[in-house]
């Protein structure tokens, strides 16, 4: 079954509450935050933009004060990448992405300390602890804020969904979220653990969780990227296998 990256994409940013569409591309824009991993573009799949469609992008994130920046699997609209080049936009990275179906899910086994108890956050002390815990996990790309916190109940209250695990002593030992589902498959992002907590199969057992929360209510597949071959390692046990890749490129001021 053949998982449209790209569409999900393309659907995924039309949810920002200021998206628009403009030259073939999708700008996915959110006023609550400066945050480049919220506010970036994506091509339409298929999408021949122009040296003045592009120049047009660049100016509809220089005039909201953001930093032009896309994402986007490059097989699907193999026409944009020289076109961006052209404009000076230069690689941030270039990521794999595995995909998980039905078929393929595994349940993970105990971690090394016992059964891991995976839960959905059911109060603002949830959210705002999943948000503090997962900042501090991806050593602190961003700083945990009420905004932050809202966006994660925002996801769990909007068709997408929120897993995270308690710590012995309260609060969040790890989590993870994973968007409403879109041309029939699903963004698995935000996989962390504090590095106390590390080693117990937490990764595994929310991944794994969201999953079949997001089967369940009718995706046929999910997919995410992964950091490094440790995580690869720990996304293959339960069931996720290769997909494509992702190109993520920005043009520095």
């Amino acid at each position: 079954m053949r998982t449209d990256v790209q569409s999900f994409a393309v659907a995924h940013l039309l949810r920002r509450p200021a998206a628009c569409q403009a030259g073939g591309f999708v700008l996915g824009f959110d006023p609550a935050t400066t945050s480049p991993h919220i506010n970036y573009a994506t091509p339409l799949p298929g999408a021949e933009p122009t040296d003045r469609d592009v120049a047009g992008l660049i100016a509809a994130f220089r005039e909201r004060g953001l930093k032009p920046r896309l994402e986007f699997a490059p097989d699907a609209a193999p026409a944009v990448e020289a076109v961006l080049r052209r404009a000076g936009f230069r690689t941030e990275a270039v990521h794999e992405y595995l995909v998980c179906t039905p078929a393929t899910l595994t349940v993970p086994g105990p971690g090394a300390a016992g059964p891991v108890e995976v839960a959905a956050p059911a109060t603002d002390e949830d959210y705002t602890a999943i948000d503090v815990a997962l900042s501090e996990a991806f050593g602190g790309e961003w700083a945990p804020s009420p905004e932050g916190a809202a966006r994660l109940r925002r996801t769990q209250e909007g068709g997408g969904a929120v897993r995270f695990v308690r710590a012995p002593g309260g609060g969040c030992a790890g989590g993870a979220i994973c968007s409403a589902p879109a041309e029939g498959t699903a963004e698995l992002a935000g996989v962390g653990t504090l590095p106390a907590h590390r080693g117990r199969g937490i990764a595994a057992a929310v991944t794994s969780a969201l999953a079949r929360t997001l089967f369940d209510r009718g995706a046929r597949s999910v997919w995410l990227e992964y950091s490094g071959e440790g995580s690869r390692r720990v996304y293959e046990r339960v069931g996720f296998r290769p997909g494509g890749t992702r190109l993520y490129v920005s043009l520095e001021d």
